[in-house]
């Protein structure tokens, strides 16, 4: 009863300041803007304090706009079907499938056999499994799915080390690299976390500009794999070394959990078939669209994908297909209406000229464009510990566009690297879920998140700064 109380104080409290933006328009701002900035610091404080799901949060503009005359109720519901939102509806299903037939498991336990048994060698497998997955599932569902299997793992290292002055350093490590492996995967294409998909969604909308899969993951994928790198080098050479050889036990553990999941079975070869058509289908489209004729786009091959998998049957006498409708009572279906109240704000506050002013103001501490991407990651990465990436990118997408505006350079070239920033959030357990489930685990305490954190953070800042600096011009 008190949390549900406590929420409640924080809407009311929410409300109070909207209203007073209203009542007070401490901005000197157009009647029209005025009621826009009220909904917006609502919104933005509703979800920031999680007084009320962010889903839930995610519909007011459907109320709120045409009640005060914002927006017509059918103009602001487009927002709602925007073509990203079928994109991560298709990567949904596509991870659901996955996760279904037990090949993420599979993956995730070859990837760590093959690169050994030694604490240094088994940190490195669970960050490049996590990482792996974590690019084409959820990566709060790449955590939870990697979390049991590390458990596991430390578990038998501690059984087999007791008196080992190393252990906790390695459980320790384990499971921060869980965490921040599954953040920085999802770096590395559209579908691979939320924010990706909410700010492509932006873009489109509000340029008509189409990220293609391909650009996405020509930047995006050696960021995420030096970040990964450079984890692996900051826990086990830097932070926590651990100096754990090679163990029997530990390799036997791996290997009799591959082998109770038997031989890869007949719709776990159907998904997988499945699964690398798509890849290969968003890598190659435009190759495809120039020899066929088609108008692929990576919305209609995410769609293409879904419907095949409800389509073929998972074979092996079983009389349903690789994908069932109530499978997807486990899809984050509040994720996608994230996005449309997301794009529906964002276009509210473009109409009435508060972003074109916003960014005009903030363009004036900008020296070039250097200095301009490193203070937008910056900010972006700092803000993302204490906000959900998701809103975060909702509320800061349309202000670094405008902001790019003023200055005078690409907006993706600011929007990008915010983007992706939002994503490396590693000091704090609600920076993003994947932090949450791995201190969950009991084996880290907060001083050491906010130490590994702190330190990925700032090479997440040079890194992304660095590189989108230099690579994004070239591919614009």
């Amino acid at each position: 009863m008190r949390v549900r109380l406590s929420k409640q104080l924080l809407a009311l409290f929410a409300l109070i300041i909207a209203l007073a933006f209203y009542f007070l328009n401490p901005l000197a701002l157009q009647p029209a803007g005025t009621k826009v900035i009220a909904v917006a610091v609502l919104m933005i404080l509703l979800w920031v304090t999680e007084a009320m799901p962010m889903a839930v949060v995610a519909l007011l503009p459907l109320v709120l706009f045409p009640l005060l005359r914002i927006s017509s109720i059918a103009e602001t519901a487009t927002a709602y079907s925007n073509p990203v939102i079928f994109l991560f509806m298709g990567g949904f299903m596509l991870g659901l499938s996955i996760e279904k037939w037990n090949l993420h498991r599979r993956i995730a336990l070859n990837i760590v056999r093959m690169t050994g048994t030694s604490g240094n060698h088994i940190i490195l497998g669970f960050i490049l499994a996590t990482g792996l997955m974590s690019m084409w599932l959820s990566n709060t569902a790449t955590a939870m799915m990697m979390l049991p299997i590390a458990m596991s793992v430390v578990h038998v290292i501690r059984e087999t080390n007791p008196e080992h002055k190393g252990i906790n350093n390695f459980s320790l490590s384990v499971m921060i690299a869980i965490a921040l492996a599954a953040n920085f995967g999802g770096l590395a294409t559209i579908i691979g976390t939320p924010p990706n998909v909410a700010y492509v969604a932006f873009i489109s909308k509000q340029y008509q500009y189409n990220i293609g899969f391909f650009n996405w993951m020509i930047i995006c994928l050696p960021i995420s794999l030096l970040l990964l790198f450079c984890l692996y080098f900051v826990m086990v050479k830097w932070l926590y070394p651990n100096h754990l050889k090679h163990s029997e036990a530990t390799k036997t553990l791996i290997s009799d959990q591959i082998n109770a999941l038997g031989s890869m079975s007949g719709p776990e070869k159907r998904v997988m078939i499945v699964f690398l058509a798509t890849a290969t289908l968003w890598v190659s489209r435009q190759l495809v669209n120039n020899l066929t004729g088609l108008n692929l786009d990576d919305n209609m091959i995410a769609l293409l994908c879904a419907v095949a998998l409800f389509i073929i049957p998972a074979g092996e006498g079983r009389s349903v297909a690789l994908l069932e409708w109530t499978d997807t009572k486990r899809m984050a279906w509040g994720i996608l209406l994230l996005f449309g109240g997301g794009i529906a704000l964002a276009s509210s506050l473009e109409n009435a000229g508060l972003i074109e002013q916003l960014g005009k103001w903030f363009a004036q501490y900008a020296f070039n464009d250097f200095l301009l991407i490193l203070l937008v990651v910056t900010i972006s990465i700092f803000v993302s510990e204490v906000m959900s990436n998701v809103a975060q990118v909702i509320v800061f997408a349309p202000v670094v566009s405008s902001l790019a505006e003023a200055a005078n350079v690409h907006p993706l070239l600011l929007g990008i690297p915010m983007t992706l920033a939002a994503s490396c959030a590693g000091m704090l357990p609600m920076g993003t879920p994947p932090n949450a489930i791995a201190f969950s685990s009991g084996y880290i305490k907060l001083k050491n998140m906010v130490r590994v954190g702190f330190v990925m953070n700032i090479i997440s800042i040079l890194l992304i700064t660095i590189l989108c600096w230099f690579f994004l011009p070239f591919i614009l």
